[in-house]
């Protein structure tokens, strides 16, 4: 038998006291340092501040024994280098005002009295002004003069040296090192205007010289990621949102390649990272985690960066906003099929605040009206059409109409009334192969003139095993899964159907019985703020006391669901994200569910007339590289593997 856990011995009271500077500092050093990498940031964040061009970093032990910070800025003054070291000393605010729009990377003015607390640090500088630089011994205060050009070098030695036990706590050197050359590497993503060093024992590990913006994505992220990404730039009323986003099919195992930028700042914002998921519904298979580079502009008294002593996690004035923008932003840079053009740049839309984010007050006047008009187009905004959408439309006319559409892109025509998709795609024969359909889509075969290539996915060739499309193209062989490929076709043609449906309301059905469930006071009080966006949803919420709702009804379409849980995810979401996403999912899956039955079934014999309206009805429709569940539809073979497979050349 064990023994009862002692329980704790009251201490005697001990009388309230001022702490020690020495230890106030260490303490925030604690919540600003937590291993070389922070002091790297830091550092660097400085050095961006002071308008560097090229900045070097160099590194003993992974960081622990010494990290070394150069740089060619403008400098610090003689008389400031004192003051540079001292708690909460900063150049960057003066006022409250200039903390809610900060526009520098540093301004807390923690981090080198943070830094001096637990390490050894030298700071030499000179100005442009200045004949010669200053060396200064925070921790003994000393000022000397040294030699060096216009810029300032800061040497940290010995990290942790005064808090031992916080020392215990760091990993290896080359783990502290991959560290380091993640917080350099982050800084370069942004700043390609700028070039980074890094050395690490009197080795170069990483050079990054100022390139134009597409050079440094490729630099710091490689080949296979440009190969496998496409462009993002959008503009969503008072927001800004440039980068690359990762194909779905190149989605990995871990989210260990999504980078988030708030006005030039690197951050890892939890709203921003769902609205950039909750993009991928539709195109991601499992539970793959998505690649990502997104930098997000916005007006500096939008958002409030001193949330955290680390600067690594921000609060919009808007979250909601800024949430749909991204997340939108992100659809529509998922839509456009790989088989259709795309600009250059993804910056040609975009201000150059985006990749110079100092200063940032180029991003006010972006417009007043959140979800504007789209720069271009004539389309109103994506949010107030998925409000206004209504699925109870959908089980009638619309499903009908789009599936018997599609069903005759693929299948000829069908008979006058014909309802369905499955009717038409239900045929099956000999006769199938041979029959020559009334109907192929305007542009689905080629004038006699036309050259094979002229299609991004080529002429239909053959169909093999009754479930794939061959088809030759300028690149050389496309293979297409005509069941998946039909799948999505027909889903965003539902889909369509769904978002141009202009009623007001969704239909809902009332409970005989309303289902009560124990809720907490913000549920309730989203509940009774929320009434109207809960109704167009086709929900009915009301509290019954202040600890309890009752569901008084629920989308008609969403019956057998459980109702509770679908209250609360939606009453979550309503008080943190769009108002329409959790029912919007919902419907999604009852229209992938649709389009499954309605899609041409494998060993469906096809003409090649109907194989070729397939493959031009995938080049125009969005998202038609992966289905429904997020598989590939098809894939390229160039004439180049098929060379090598068969060792032509060699």
């Amino acid at each position: 038998m064990s023994a009862l856990p002692l329980a704790p011995v009251a201490s005697a009271r001990r009388p309230i006291l001022e702490l020690p500077d020495e230890l106030i500092s260490q303490i925030a050093a604690g919540e600003v340092v937590e291993r070389p990498a922070s002091v790297v940031r830091e550092l660097i964040d400085n050095a961006l501040d002071a308008g560097a061009h090229d900045i070097t970093v160099k590194l003993l032990a992974g960081g622990v024994r010494a990290i070394t910070v150069e740089d060619d800025g403008a400098g610090i003054e003689a008389n400031e280098l004192a003051l540079s070291v001292k708690r909460h000393a900063t150049s960057k605010i003066a006022s409250l005002h200039e903390l809610e729009s900060v526009a520098t990377m540093g301004f807390r003015g923690e981090a080198l009295a943070a830094i001096v607390s637990v390490a050894e640090v030298a700071i030499t500088s000179r100005t442009q002004a200045a004949p010669h630089a200053q060396r200064l011994d925070a921790r003994s205060g000393e000022l000397a003069a040294a030699a060096r050009s216009v810029g300032t070098s800061v040497e940290v030695r010995e990290l942790f040296f005064s808090t031992p036990a916080r020392r215990k706590f760091l990993k290896t050197d080359a783990t502290e090192l991959a560290h380091c050359l993640e917080a350099v590497r982050r800084h370069a993503l942004v700043r390609p205007d700028v070039g980074f060093a890094v050395w690490h024992d009197g080795r170069l590990v990483a050079r990054w010289r100022a390139a134009p913006p597409d050079e440094r994505m490729r630099d710091i992220l490689g080949e296979e990621f440009m190969a496998r990404s496409c462009l993002l730039a959008a503009r969503e009323g008072l927001l800004r949102i440039a980068g690359r986003v990762g194909l779905p099919d190149a989605a990995r195992t871990r989210a260990d390649q999504q980078y988030v930028y708030v006005n030039g700042r690197h951050v890892r914002d939890k709203l921003i990272a769902h609205g950039a998921r909750a993009a991928f519904d539709d195109v991601l298979h499992g539970g793959r985690q998505p690649a990502y580079l997104l930098f997000v502009d916005i007006a500096p008294d939008r958002v409030d960066v001193n949330v955290h002593p680390t600067k690594t996690e921000v609060r919009f004035r808007d979250a909601r906003e800024v949430h749909q923008a991204v997340r939108y932003a992100v659809e529509d840079a998922l839509a456009l099929p790989r088989t259709q053009a795309a600009p250059s740049s993804p910056f040609e839309s975009t201000a150059p605040a985006i990749w110079n984010p100092m200063p940032m007050q180029s991003s006010l006047g972006l417009g007043t009206a959140p979800y504007a008009q789209r720069a271009g187009s004539g389309q109103s905004s994506r949010g107030e059409v998925r409000e206004r959408s209504t699925f109870g439309a959908l089980w009638g006319a619309t499903a009908r109409a789009a599936g018997s559409a599609v069903a005759a892109d693929v299948n000829g025509a069908n008979a006058p009334g014909t309802d369905t998709a499955a009717q038409a795609t239900g045929q099956q024969g000999a006769d199938a192969g041979t029959r020559e359909p009334d109907h192929v889509p305007p542009g689905a075969l080629p004038s006699a003139h036309e050259e094979p290539d002229a299609w991004p996915l080529g002429r239909a060739v053959a169909q093999l095993g009754g479930i794939y499309i061959l088809a030759e193209n300028a690149q050389g062989l496309v293979i297409v899964d005509m069941h998946a490929a039909h799948e999505r076709v027909v889903y965003e043609r539902l889909k369509a159907g769904l978002e141009q449906t202009q009623a007001a309301r969704i239909e809902a059905q009332p409970l005989l019985i309303p289902a009560t469930f124990s809720a907490t006071p913000t549920e309730v009080a989203t509940a009774e703020q929320h009434t109207d966006a809960l109704a167009r949803l086709g929900l009915d919420i009301a509290p019954l006391s202040a600890s309890v709702l009752a569901i008084r009804a629920h989308p008609a379409a969403l019956a057998g669901g459980d109702l509770v849980e679908l209250a609360r995810s939606v009453l979550a979401e309503l008080a943190r994200f769009d108002a329409s996403h959790t029912i919007e999912r919902a419907q999604h899956e009852i229209l992938s569910s649709m389009a499954c039955h309605g899609a041409v079934r494998a060993n469906r014999r096809l003409t090649l007339d109907e194989m070729n309206a397939l493959l031009r009805d995938m080049e125009t429709t969005a998202r038609s590289d992966q289905c429904n569940h997020g598989r590939p539809t098809w894939r390229q073979v160039t004439i180049r593997e098929l060379d090598a497979l068969f060792m032509r050349g060699r």
